[in-house]
């Protein structure tokens, strides 16, 4: 995995993200591949990119995209103003899953939360992925919490 990249998301990578999101059992219900792509990910894209605390991040192999996550970075007033790493939408090629490139992945997405002051990195996961709970542990993540969400 020597000749992988880890860069910031241009507009162009987004229907490559896309179909990494929609490569699954969860995201093929979620998301839309079809071309021409949907304007709301490339508003989604826009807004992330004009947002200091927000990074959309590609791994590339050449030119072929590999994986995906997005890194934001949350203020806070709690734990005496600490900042948080919010680690989400994590997706590697079916083709490149079980070769190591996850742990890679998250070890470069913690190094970069530490280097802009993170003292928290935290994750949602989707209940059904347990194989997912069991990286996330292994990588020394604990089920702390418990969340809930609203569709609006």
């Amino acid at each position: 995995m020597e000749h992988i990249v880890f860069r910031t998301a241009l507009l162009a990578d987004v229907p490559a993200i896309v179909a990494l999101l929609a490569d699954d059992e969860l995201g093929s219900q979620r998301e839309n591949i079809g071309m021409p792509l949907d304007p709301r990910y490339v508003d989604a894209f826009q807004a992330i990119e004009a947002d200091a605390n927000q990074r959309l991040v590609v791994v590339a192999d050449g030119d072929e995209i590999i994986g995906t996550l997005q890194l934001s970075f949350i203020p806070g007033i709690a734990r005496m103003g600490s900042w948080r790493g919010q680690i989400e939408a994590v997706r590697i090629a079916a083709h490149r899953r079980d070769s190591g490139l996850g742990q890679e992945m998250f070890e470069w997405a913690i190094a970069e939360c530490r280097s802009r002051g993170c003292n928290l990195v935290q994750l949602t996961t989707d209940k059904s992925r347990t194989d997912a709970h069991r990286f996330y542990e292994k990588l020394g993540f604990k089920a702390s919490h418990e969340g809930y969400k609203l569709a609006l």
